[in-house]
């Protein structure tokens, strides 16, 4: 199959020819800038976070929002009751978390970062 034509680099003022959207160098500063930028929590979650978070949820393993509604769910997240934004104190105050399944995570997780009416709010990580 013929390949598709190299067109220039989306970056302003590059005039490399790529078959992406951004030449290679550029698309290194590209993803380094992403990383930086949307994931400033990063370095609290890719910690030992991953074992005290599978430990909880053995401990406590169905949704709450579910069991207030009557209806029994498997937890998969462990959801910040009071969001941290960075605060490690807050991250790590276990009387601060909760078990909460998939679709209640992404609700409450909505619903404080700007989503459903909260415009004013920009939505990062």
């Amino acid at each position: 199959m013929p390949r598709k034509p190299a067109r220039p680099c989306s970056y302003p003022g590059c005039p490399e020819l790529t078959s992406e959207r951004y030449c290679s160098k550029h698309q290194k500063e590209i993803d380094s800038r992403y990383d930086k930028t949307s994931r400033p929590f990063k370095k609290l979650y890719n910690s030992r976070w991953r074992k005290i978070r599978k430990q909880f949820l053995k401990e406590h393993p169905l949704c709450e929002e579910c069991k207030k509604q009557g209806v029994i769910t498997a937890a998969e997240v462990v959801d910040h009751v009071i969001p941290h934004k960075g605060n490690e104190k807050l991250f790590w105050d276990e009387s601060n978390w909760q078990s909460l399944c998939k679709h209640h995570h992404d609700v409450k997780t909505a619903k404080e970062d700007g989503r459903f009416g909260n415009k004013n709010e920009v939505y990062s990580y």
